[in-house]
This record gives structure tokens, sequence and C-alpha cells, in this order.
């Protein structure tokens, strides 16, 4: 039998290896999490006689999928992933690749499906379909003391991770705001991971950071005073795991996860990452907002 506890103690914690830990926000004790045999039966026979969901993830980006100090791959997306896989019967080969290559690859059959804080969007939606998991939205953040405004930030230095929905929407958008009302533009900065977007800030190469509401949140909890919000969070999105499009595969993931949102053990992992206020009573197939 497969069975996998989601150990989610008091003494569970995330760490971005040197950072503070968060503690696990239960007491409730682990919840086991079984194979079930009627959802298991809705996979593909490909995946039943392979015995394994190959996934395509980009890290680090905590929360949700980032390496501990001992190289392990961690994080809320991780956790979840399992438990939705042993549901399945299934066991998990993560594979690690650009974010801007995981929904081609996805696409073309290359990997059985994506994990990657990634918001599901109309456009995303013409070329792969979403399951989705949690609802996040976007926040900033900023040094202690300052005083951004993101809905006009015209002028200031912005941080953001490249390919993600800011990089590509958000910031373009209140770029176009701020030179069509004669105001300065924004000065875009692009990394290529989320640790990067986050020590821009912190040694002031850049005025605010943006991210989806879990890495800013992250961030500000593990960076020891250096960081606070700016604003509030805006413009909530669902994230999904995308599968190819019309693929059967979609349909399996999604019983699984409202298997494990039954079982009390997503509520349990959204507690253990900090992330309870994102968790979605039920998941659907493309569910995108814009």
């Amino acid at each position: 039998m497969c069975v996998l506890a989601v150990a989610l103690s008091l003494s569970g914690c995330a760490a971005d290896g040197g950072g503070k830990s968060s503690k696990a926000a239960t007491n409730e004790p682990p919840v086991a999490i079984e194979k079930v045999d009627e959802i298991a039966a809705t996979l593909p026979a490909q995946y039943r006689e392979a015995g394994t969901l190959t996934v395509g993830t980009y890290v680090p980006y905590p929360p949700n999928e980032f390496r501990n100090d001992k190289g392990e791959l961690t994080g809320f997306d991780v956790d979840l992933m399992n438990a939705v896989a042993t549901t399945l019967g299934l066991t998990v080969d993560y594979t690690e690749l650009a974010f801007a290559e995981i929904i081609p690859a996805v696409a073309s059959g290359e990997i059985d499906a994506g994990m990657s804080s990634m918001t599901d969007t109309k456009e995303r939606e013409k070329l792969v379909d979403f399951v989705t998991y949690l609802s996040a939205g976007t926040l900033w953040a900023q040094r202690p003391g300052s005083t951004i405004d993101p809905k006009n930030a015209c002028g200031k230095r912005v941080a953001v991770r490249t390919a993600t929905i800011h990089a590509k929407k958000e910031l373009p958008a209140a770029n176009k705001v701020c030179t069509d009302a004669g105001e300065k533009p924004l000065q875009i900065f692009e990394f290529i991971d989320q640790d990067a977007v986050t020590n821009a800030v912190i040694i002031g190469k850049v005025d605010a950071m943006t991210a989806d509401f879990p890495a800013t949140a992250h961030a500000i909890a593990q960076s020891d005073d250096k960081l606070e919000a700016a604003g509030s969070v805006f413009d909530a999105a669902p994230y999904g795991w995308p599968v190819k499009k019309g693929s059967p595969l979609g349909q399996s993931l999604l019983k699984a996860l409202e298997s494990v949102i039954k079982s009390g053990a997503y509520k349990q992992i959204a507690a253990k990452w900090g992330l309870s206020s994102g968790m979605i009573d039920k998941p659907v197939i493309n569910g995108a907002i814009s």
C-alpha cells in the first residue's frame, strides 16, 4: 500500500538555507495520505503502468518550491504534489527546467505536468490545461521606512523574476500608465531567480519588488526585518498545474486533489507553509480570471 504521512507537526518548518524558520500553524496530528484505488483507476494506462509522474519545476521560489540546506526539494507545492501523487499510487520524478520552458515541455509531452507557482491565465490556457490549487494575489515589498505605492510607482526601480506574470503583464501595464500620464517610467530590473529579486531590494539596488504573495510574504519573514510589505495583496488569481491540452491526466489530478482537500491534508500543508489565506475549496480545470 502506498502511504504518505503528511508530517506537519509543530516541528515542521520552512527554511531557505540560512534564514529563519517558519513554524507550522497547526497542532493537529498529521494526516496519512494513502492510494485511493477508485481515483487511481482514472489514470491513463501509461501512468498506471509506469508508476511515476514526471513534473517540471523551477527553483528557487520559496515557500512553494526550493531546496533546503540539505539540497532536498521542498515547499508547499512539493508537499501538495506528493500528496496528490500518493493518492494516485504514483511517485513523482521532478525535473528542473527554466520557468519559461515548463509550458512548452508540457505541451510537447516532454514532461507530464508542471509545478512552479504558475498563474492560470487565459493566454496560457491556449497552450495547456490547468488544475487549480491555490489562490495567489500580488504583493510588493520594500525596505522598512520606504513609501512605495504599487499603484503609483512611476520612476521607481522595481525588481521582478523574469518570465513571470509580473514581468510580462503587471509591470509593463503599470509602466504604460506612467508614460501615458507624462510621468517618469518605471525602471524594471529582471532577475532569473527569486532570491536575486529579494536581495536586490535588501541591498538597495532597487526600491521595491513584486511577486506572488506567497513568495513576497516568505521573503519578508526571512529577511530579519530588512523588508516589509508595500501596500496589500491585490489581483488575486489561481495557481495551477499545467498538463497537456485535453489530457485525461488533468481530471485524475483534479480528483486526487479533491480527495486531499477532503482528508484535511491540504489544510495542514497550507498551514505549514503559511499559505492558509490562499486555500481554495474546490479545484477546477482552467479557472483563469484573465
